[in-house]
């Protein structure tokens, strides 16, 4: 039993094999990039309206609630990464200060959350492409993309009433995963100047958009009221239940700390990266929500799988509709690109710690993990292909809670066992952020559809199946 619970000692770079070492290539603003790219995406673009339609006008508070949760998780991780500067996220930390098994379920649920986030981010990507193609189609007088190949099956619980096969959110993992596998270095960069347009963008829309607030369009502020409950319907609704489902657009940061060894000056640049995004990106929401929800009441866009876009046309701006969907079409990859990187990288040391095969934690002649780049990707569009959006975005939040909770434990843990340790970042108010964190995302996970707390639970049993029919007798063979 002592044996499910040993912690991890981190290895010295130069102590590891060659073929096991990441190139440091990234600095600062490549950081901040990543993690606004990460960040801006989906969530804001898409998931609006997924959060409209749960809450109402009221998605603004649920974006509050959400944001504030997610602020201490970042700080929390802002102080574990600077820390233990080593890849890994929220596993590596877990495996260094409350033991394997837990570091296993963490890892496990950051498999869910990277692979189901970048699936997300791929299906609103080919929803807003969709919309910008046939609109050009419509000018040219020609015959819109077949609707079966711009969607996965369609579900009414349990059951599927109409087949269809994501076919664009197929092709753009397959352009970002080669991009990634060309080089880190290579990839930062067009990120970066991919996060300018994508801010670009926002800001016409808060400029065309704001001027036709409406403040009747704000009430009835909260007709679905503040707690979880099911409506009438069939779905879950209310502000918790939209903050439980957009908690997706927040984060992001998380893969910064994946690049700890990828990261010139891992002590100062990774927590410029967490904790800097992290501002830039609550102050663009807020903006940005309060703009659509008064600018259009939510009836009309709720659930629409571009619902910034369809705001603009239905208030009579159709030319700047068409900028910012074209805008979305090439700065969306960002967020794919950031997640499949940020995955990428987890696996990587996993299979280093000898959790997954060692074969696949070989890095190319380039320094990159092209083995499992293309593993991620092949297991990515699997679920960008067949599901639907919302129910791929709540379960891709189960993963993140899990691992955001324990990132907060493991910094207070540490307060208690190595009050004196180098800290290069200092979190404030330390078991406020912590506790905040923890129990911030226990209330979310609760808040979750009952459906994906299910799937959760079973995703995590066939992980602990696995860990124990295989990962912990291949880790106890060598030192980790």
């Amino acid at each position: 039993m002592a044996s499910l619970f040993r912690l991890k000692q981190i290895v010295a770079e130069e102590d590891r094999p060659h073929a096991h070492r990441l190139q440091r290539t990234l600095s600062w603003p490549h950081l901040v990039a990543l993690g606004v790219g990460a960040i801006v995406g989906t969530g804001i673009l898409t998931l609006i309206g997924v959060g409209a339609d749960r809450a109402g006008p009221a998605v603004i508070l649920s974006f509050v609630v959400a944001g504030a949760i997610c602020a201490c998780a970042a700080l929390a991780y802002a102080e574990m990464a600077t820390m233990i500067p080593a890849s890994g996220s929220a596993y590596t930390y877990s495996y260094v200060v409350l033991g394997e098994i837990i570091a296993w379920v963490v890892g496990w649920s950051l498999l869910a959350e990277y692979t189901l986030v970048v699936a997300t981010v791929a299906v609103g990507w080919s929803g807003y492409s969709v919309g910008f193609i046939n609109s050009l189609l419509d000018g040219w007088h020609l015959q819109h993309i077949p609707a079966a190949l711009t969607h996965g099956p369609k579900m009414d619980g349990w059951q599927i009433v109409e087949w269809g096969v994501n076919v664009p959110a197929l092709f753009i993992v397959a352009v970002v995963a080669g991009l990634l596998i060309v080089g880190t270095r290579e990839s930062a960069t067009l990120n970066a100047i991919l996060v300018v347009v994508k801010l670009i963008a926002l800001a016409v829309f808060v400029a065309v958009a704001l001027p036709y607030f409406d403040g009747a369009n704000l009430e009835p502020f909260a007709p679905f009221g503040f707690a979880k409950h099911m409506g009438p319907d069939g779905v879950e609704r209310g502000v918790m239940a939209a903050a439980a489902i957009i908690f997706f657009a927040f984060y992001g940061f998380d893969a910064i700390s994946t690049a700890a060894e990828e990261a010139k000056n891992p002590s100062r640049d990774l927590a410029i990266g967490i904790v800097g995004s992290m501002v830039a990106c609550v102050a663009i929401y807020m903006i940005v929500a309060v703009t659509a929800v008064g600018a259009l009441s939510y009836t009309r866009f709720a659930d629409s799988p571009e619902p910034l876009a369809l705001i603009l046309r239905e208030i009579g701006q159709p030319k700047t509709a068409t900028f910012l969907a074209a805008s979305a079409v090439i700065a969306l990859p960002t967020v794919i690109l950031a997640f499949l990187y940020g995955q990428s990288r987890i696996f990587f040391v996993m299979a280093r710690d000898r959790m997954l095969p060692e074969s696949l934690a070989t890095v190319s002649r380039r320094g990159t993990p092209v083995r499992i780049t293309i593993f991620t990707a092949c297991v990515v569009t699997f679920f960008a292909a067949f599901f639907p959006i919302d129910q791929i975005a709540a379960l891709a939040n189960a993963g993140t809670l899990t691992a955001f909770a324990a990132v907060g434990i493991c910094m207070l843990v540490m307060r208690r066992r190595a009050p004196h340790a180098v800290r290069p970042f200092r979190t404030p108010a330390a078991w406020l952020v912590g506790l905040g964190a923890a129990f911030g995302c226990l209330y979310l996970f609760i808040s979750l559809p009952h459906q994906t707390q299910l799937l959760f639970g079973v995703w995590n049993l066939i992980g602990l199946l696995l860990y124990f029919a295989w990962a912990r007798r291949n880790v106890d063979k060598g030192a980790v």
